[in-house]
């Protein structure tokens, strides 16, 4: 989105020092930030303000700053406010109301990232279609996407992520989707909210955030999200396997490396889909996205021939063949246990003579040790091995780290199929590269 200093002085309650220079979008990263955007340095862990002169110097057009006016001198543009995280939500609320795009708000227990990337490609077909990078969903990254938006974006597709009650409400109240998915209610981060039924409550804020002519896409497949269709003013439209989703999906196939092929009926027509990416689980995340197709009233057939081509966000179940002939699952991005199951599933469903889950923590879970010990049985079951990374929670020896699961390993070669999964805190993903490099 392109607009002024004196907008974001205004928008944000601010004061403006310097040029009333133009701007173009926002960025809290100096080191991917791109000529004429506003830079806004977020203070966490780090303080984004010593950061100010390397924007700058990548070519920032502004920054916002909530540092003193006398704690230095000013260089450039400047929008001087209380605190810069508040402000960058402000900013995109206002600006918000200057777009004319549809947005579609995502949220789930699993499922948000790939849904988002899928329907990014399906709506990207036939319209101007903007989403979150990677997982840009919470108050920094959400607002963010927004603001980078192109002007003549048709449709925002936002990921809306949830660490506690209110933050989808609040995200809601930035983005005002008219149209809401949600993909599933399961064991992710119940220990914030007091058990899954807290999760679904807390989900359940962005159908409740609907308007009434909105349209509320829920998973058919799940009683708690079909339960929300009795929360939300706006129209429900199901998708799933279940009898009587209005986007119903029936005939599934997996091929060597578990890409599903399914039949669809959508209001809009019926389909052969072909999906690029493996899992059996990505099928519902597809029957969302081809939802979205129909509530936008986007062209079906360009979705599904996109479909048949997406690549998802790293570390999502990427799929890769070895030089050595072995198969290596990098799904090591998150992990809850309902999308560990789908993992080994689809580890399962791939052609093998050997099985190999190396695993770290599922974090913030209300019960982590019967979850755990409940993914070791499962996985057991199906033959799958498991070697636990930094964790003991699952009923094996742990292995201290990556380099150490990285060398348990071995010589990989035919035959050998292994998926790379944890929480992000398990850092698996070094484990995941150094397989892919070797």
């Amino acid at each position: 989105m392109r607009f002024r200093a004196h907008d974001v002085a205004h928008d944000c309650g601010g004061r403006l020092v310097g040029p009333d220079v133009e701007i173009d979008g926002v960025s809290f990263d100096s080191r991917t930030l791109r000529p004429g955007q506003l830079f806004v340095p977020i203070v966490d862990q780090r303080d984004g303000h010593d950061f100010v002169d390397a924007a700058l110097d990548a070519g920032a057009a502004a920054y916002l700053t909530s540092r003193p006016a006398g704690s230095g001198p000013r260089r450039g543009t400047a929008v001087e406010v209380d605190d810069t995280l508040a402000a960058l939500m402000r900013l995109a609320t206002a600006r918000r109301a200057h777009s004319t795009a549809q947005v579609i708000g995502i949220t789930g227990s699993v499922g948000k990232t790939s849904t988002k990337d899928l329907a990014w490609a399906a709506l990207g077909a036939s319209r101007r279609t903007w989403a979150n990078e990677r997982s840009f969903n919470n108050d920094q990254g959400l607002p963010t996407t927004l603001l980078n938006a192109p002007d003549d974006t048709d449709v925002m597709v936002l990921e809306m992520g949830m660490r506690g009650f209110g933050e989808i409400t609040r995200l809601c109240g930035i983005a005002r989707p008219s149209i809401g998915v949600v993909t599933r209610v399961a064991e992710a981060h119940s220990d914030r909210v007091g058990g899954i039924d807290g999760v679904a409550r807390a989900k359940s804020e962005l159908p409740r955030a609907l308007p009434a002519d909105g349209v509320a896409i829920l998973n058919g497949d799940d009683p708690r999200v079909v339960a929300m269709a009795a929360l939300t003013e706006a129209r429900p439209l199901t998708y799933g396997e279940s009898d009587g989703a209005d986007v119903h999906v029936t005939s599934v196939v997996l091929d060597h490396l578990a890409r599903p092929t399914f039949a669809v009926t959508t209001p809009l027509g019926d389909a052969l889909v072909k999906l690029a990416v493996s899992g059996r689980h990505m099928v519902s995340n597809a029957a969302a996205a081809l939802a979205c197709v129909c509530a936008v009233g986007a062209d079906l057939d360009a979705a599904v021939e996109a479909l048949a081509e997406v690549r998802l966000t790293a570390m999502r179940m990427d799929v890769v063949r070895l030089r050595s002939g072995a198969t290596v699952i990098d799904d090591s991005y998150n992990a809850n246990p309902t999308s560990m199951r789908a993992a080994i599933d689809a580890l399962v469903a791939m052609p093998a003579t050997r099985r190999i889950a190396v695993v770290g923590v599922m974090a913030e879970i209300i019960e982590p040790e019967r979850e755990h010990r409940g993914i070791h049985a499962y996985a057991a079951a199906r033959g799958v091995e498991v070697l636990a990374v930094g964790t003991d929670l699952y009923g094996v020896t742990p292995l201290p780290d990556p380099d150490a699961a990285r060398e348990a390993l071995g010589s990989l070669g035919e035959g050998d199929a292994v998926l790379v999964k944890g929480s992000r805190v398990a850092g698996l993903d070094r484990l995941a590269a150094a397989l892919l490099d070797g």
